[in-house]
């Protein structure tokens, strides 16, 4: 019982670490929720995502705090969240414990594998505020928002999974990504966990003992998204998303 504790304390740091780094991170949660706290795959994924309510609230104030928010651009992307992880919360009520776990890991892998394969853009830390809110990149955050929602809200994993990659891919500058992922982090955790207490599947006294290491990360890792180049963290983050997915996808089928 310690030992799974202290691991799944361990878990939840590195996690925070990853989210506040390069926004991707939470997903290391829900496997470490079932290994070591014994919840079921529909209460692990719904209580690491409120917690990411809180995250994302210290997140988005420590960017904030460095100028790396662009507020114009959130908007658009929240919209498109605060709707569609309502809904895949509640599709993952709704789906049957090894099925979602499979839907789960693979989103995961997916995830990870754009990630990979998506190529930074080089604009500067003043270039990712000054960007201009075309038509255009406002239909590209909508988009980035209702998927990242869906996904955030049906896996538990956390907007920025999905935000994070799409982003890139779209070209959106990496601090600019990574400060919105802050931001998305609320707003989508907070509509699908709206669906998540309704369906009485959050489990509380997990949810306080893993948060306090959460934002100790957050921290950390707002520190080494200012201080190290994104590149690399980018793809360690992106190797553990897949690995977390195979790891889920197997375990599904047995």
């Amino acid at each position: 019982m310690v030992l799974g504790l202290f691991l799944l304390a361990a878990t939840a740091l590195l996690a925070g670490t990853f989210i506040g780094a390069v926004g991707v991170g939470g997903v290391l949660l829900i496997p470490a929720l079932i290994a070591f706290a014994g919840l079921d795959i529909h209460q692990a994924s719904a209580s690491a995502l409120i917690t990411f309510i809180f995250t994302g609230a210290l997140g988005t104030y420590l960017f904030q705090r460095r100028g790396s928010i662009a507020w114009r651009m959130s908007i658009p992307v929240c919209l498109g969240a605060v709707i569609a992880s309502y809904l895949g919360a509640q599709l993952n009520a709704k789906t049957a414990d090894q099925l979602l776990i499979g839907i789960i890991g693979l989103l995961v892998i997916a995830a990870g594998v754009w990630a990979l394969l998506a190529r930074i853009s080089v604009a500067t830390h003043s270039d990712s505020r000054a960007q201009d809110l075309t038509a255009k990149k406002t239909g590209l955050l909508i988009l980035v928002g209702l998927l990242a929602g869906f996904g955030s809200g049906l896996s538990g994993a956390g907007g920025p999974l999905f935000s994070v990659p799409l982003m890139l891919a779209f070209k959106f500058s990496p601090l600019l990504t990574i400060g919105i992922a802050q931001v998305i982090q609320v707003i989508a955790s907070a509509s699908g966990s709206v669906a998540n207490v309704m369906n009485n599947v959050v489990d509380f006294k997990i949810v306080a003992f893993i948060l306090p290491f959460e934002l100790i990360g957050i921290w950390i890792g707002v520190i080494i998204a200012h201080r190290v180049r994104v590149e690399r963290l980018k793809k360690v983050a992106a190797w553990l998303c897949i690995l977390v997915g195979v790891y889920m996808t197997v375990n599904s089928l047995v």
